[in-house]
This record gives C-alpha cells, sequence and structure tokens, in this order.
C-alpha cells in the first residue's frame, strides 16, 4: 500500500516547530507494509490543505494528515478535508461526552470551541483519543482514504499506533518494509564506502544508505515488501556483513550511542573512568554521565580550560605550557595522566584542541585537537585536525574521545 502524508501547520514552514510527526509515522507504518511516497507541510489554509490532500489522493489514494483538530480558529483541516470528499460535519454526542469527561477528569469544563471536536465528517470513523480531546478520523469513499490525526506528537503516535495500524494491518498483503542501522564512527562517508565495495550487488534486494552525521556514519539497510520472516533473514546476513567490512569502526546498532558502549566495556574489564577536557568543554563526561547507571563506572571529570588549571588541578608541569603550548601532544599526555593521579581512575581520557573560529595558525590551524589516553599505566596520544564550525569540532571531538577510550578497553 502506498501512502502519502501531509503535516499541517504554518508553524512548520516558519520553522518554528520542528516535524518529527512524519518521521515518526514512516517508520511505522513502514512496519507494516505500507511505503510513504511522499510527505509534504503546508500551511493552515484552506487552498494549501485541499491542494495537498487531493494530490495525495490522485497520486496514491490514501493520505495520512496531522494536524489542524483543534478548537481554535487555525484548526480548519476537517473542515476542508469534509468539503472535499462532500461528507457535511456533524455533530456527535457520544465523543461531547468524551471531551466532557476528560475536562472532568482536570477539574475543568471545555469551553464552547471545544464543541467544534465533537464534529465528524458524515460517514467517517471515529478514532478515540485516550490521550487529549481531539479525536482521529478515518474518512473512506470515493476519493480514496483519508486519516487524520492531532499534530501534537504524543496524541499523533499513541492513535498511530493503537488505532491506525491496527487498521491498515488489516489490509496488508503480509509483506513489510523494515529497516536496520549499524553504527560506525572514526571514519568518513567516501573512506568507509570505499571498504563496502559493490556490496549493493552481494545484498540485492536489499537497499543501503550512507547517513553521515557529526562523528559518524550510519549505515541503514531496508527490505522493500519482503513477507516477514524472510526480511528479518536477509537484513541479519546484510548487516553481519557490513560490520565485517567496516572492521573496528563498527560500534553498535540502532539507536545506540557510541559512550553506551564504552560504558559496557569498562564494566566488562572492571575499568572506572575520569576525563581531563580543555577545548570539549566537559563534553565527554556529558556524554558518559548522560548514559543511566553510569555511575559505577565514572568517576569525575576536570574542565581545565585555562592553562593554570592544567597546571594547578592537572599537575601539568609549567615547563610543557611554555614550550609546547596547551594545544600539544606534550601537554595532553600529561593531562591524562594527571587525571589518573588526582581521580583515581584507571582509564583516563584527555582533550586539548582549538575549535575556532580564532585562534589558530600556519602551524596549529583551527580544529587541531590532541587526545590521550592513559590505561594500564601506558598512555596513547594521536593528533587529528577536524573540521566545522566550533560546535562541530568540539562534538566530533567529544565522539573520537569515546571512539578512543573504547578501543583502549578492548585492547585487554
Amino acid at each position: 500500500m502506498d501512502l502519502g502524508i501531509v503535516t499541517i501547520g504554518t508553524e512548520l514552514l516558519l520553522g518554528f516547530t520542528v516535524d518529527t510527526n512524519s518521521a515518526f509515522a514512516g517508520g511505522q507504518l513502514a512496519g507494516v507494509g505500507v511505503r510513504v511516497v511522499r510527505r509534504t507541510a503546508v500551511a493552515d489554509t484552506p487552498h494549501a490543505i485541499r491542494s495537498a490532500v487531493s494530490e495525495g489522493l490522485v497520486r496514491t489514494g490514501a493520505v495520512l494528515t496531522t494536524g489542524g483538530l483543534g478548537p481554535t480558529r487555525d484548526d480548519i483541516s476537517k473542515l476542508v478535508v469534509a468539503e472535499l470528499f462532500d461528507a457535511p460535519l456533524e455533530f456527535r454526542e457520544e465523543i461531547w461526552d468524551h471531551v466532557v469527561a476528560r475536562f472532568k477528569r482536570y477539574g475543568r469544563v471545555p469551553s464552547p470551541s471545544n464543541r467544534s471536536q465533537a464534529e465528524m465528517p458524515k460517514g467517517a470513523v471515529e478514532l478515540r483519543n485516550q490521550w487529549g480531546s481531539a479525536p482521529g478520523i478515518w474518512l473512506e469513499a470515493t476519493p480514496g482514504l483519508v486519516v487524520m490525526l492531532p499534530g501534537v506528537p504524543r496524541e499523533m503516535r499513541n492513535l498511530l499506533i493503537h488505532e491506525v495500524l491496527p487498521r491498515l494491518a488489516e489490509r496488508s498483503t503480509g509483506s513489510v518494509i523494515r529497516s536496520r542501522t549499524l553504527r560506525t564512527t572514526a571514519i568518513g562517508e567516501s573512506v568507509l564506502a570505499e571498504r563496502m565495495g559493490a556490496i549493493e550487488q552481494e545484498i540485492a534486494p536489499l537497499t543501503l544508505a550512507y547517513l553521515p552525521d557529526i562523528g559518524s556514519v550510519d549505515l541503514r539497510l531496508t527490505a522493500w515488501d519482503l513477507p516477514a520472516d524472510e526480511a528479518d533473514r536477509r537484513l541479519g546476513d546484510g548487516l553481519a556483513l557490513l560490520r565485517a567490512r567496516a572492521g573496528d569502526h563498527a560500534f553498535g546498532e540502532g539507536e545506540t550511542d557510541l559512550a553506551e558502549v564504552v560504558l559496557a566495556a569498562a564494566r566488562r574489564v572492571g575499568a572506572t573512568i575520569a576525563t581531563a577536557e580543555s577545548c570539549t568543554g566537559g563534553l565527554v563526561g556529558g556524554r558518559l554521565t548522560a548514559i543511566p547507571g553510569s555511575s559505577d563506572v565514572v568517576l569525575g571529570g576536570i574542565i581545565a580550560y585555562a592553562d593554570r588549571v592544567k597546571e594547578r588541578t592537572l599537575e601539568v608541569p609549567v615547563a610543557l605550557l611554555k614550550a609546547h603550548g596547551a594545544v600539544s601532544e606534550p601537554v595532553v599526555r600529561a593531562m591524562a595522566e594527571g587525571a589518573a593521579r588526582r581521580l583515581g581512575a584507571t582509564l583516563t581520557i584527555a582533550v586539548t584542541g582549538i575549535s575556532g573560529p580564532g585562534g589558530g595558525s600556519e602551524e596549529k590551524p583551527v580544529g587541531t585537537t590532541w587526545f590521550a589516553t592513559h590505561w594500564q599505566g601506558r598512555t596513547e596520544s594521536v593528533k587529528q585536525i577536524l573540521f566545522g564550525e566550533r560546535d562541530e569540532i568540539r562534538a566530533r571531538a567529544a565522539q573520537v574521545a569515546l571512539y578512543l577510550m573504547w578501543r583502549r578497553l578492548l585492547q585487554r
């Protein structure tokens, strides 16, 4: 089944609201074999809504809309679609009773404008909203199928999962659209593609997409219109092949965070972690401590942004700072070793660099970043030239730091 998504709301076009609804819907619909062929965002105007829904119905015969079902004057989606289907709105007492009961639970009384939420196009099926006051709508007639959901993400997602997907699954042929993702880091997209070679021919009919982000490249495999068992088998085989070719740059699947992987590796070998950060300003420690339960591994961190903090807190010799500068191999190694002494961790990571936009030189351009890990009495260091704006350089540096810690922990 093919379907188009229309997200309705002027705020989406002005950039005040990010459209997460259609991304969520695309993934969920694929699981029941529904292929989203186009996503369109339109303003809260009758012409824009009518045009987008009409074009979607001509294209696929089925459209999912989000937004415009509330009680305010700009919530006109329901009225426009009702006119398109020549299905006048009718007041339904049972929906109104639900709205009144919901307000009563919170000690409130609905306003007269809320009565519009109890109106439904003639012949439409109510999708009961247990998470809000605006019901979803299932309207199917000669023009095609339109499913209308609220724009509030929590309401939209619950209605999609509990009310819409079961109905669409009943129409399924048994085929699914499924994806699995392998996460990689510390390797560029083009280099990773060279490692993969002509892998698309080997994994057909699966498709492969490269999804680069700051500090990582995700490899997404997708099975299209296959029986569920066959899709899972092919995806498993394909993922194993990707992992083999990505080598030690592959750190997880799905939404796995590299910080989670570091913590798990540390637990396996009984390691404790401390950080010594300059240019990253605590980003590495923040990534680690954002993971629930990290307190059994992470002892703490020192943000040594100024040279005098490096000297006094991390015990970096003044002679090293004067001779080599804060962004240098001798200093970063001293930072890692100082953190081990001061915090008592078995694994430490130190980062110092030039994040820009100023401060660079011919010898040390913006993006120059030194890293050092201290583990089992041995210190290892590496320099990288990171690219991007200041925030991107700092984020990439944090990702590199996590990767280096993970690789050291695997050396046992």
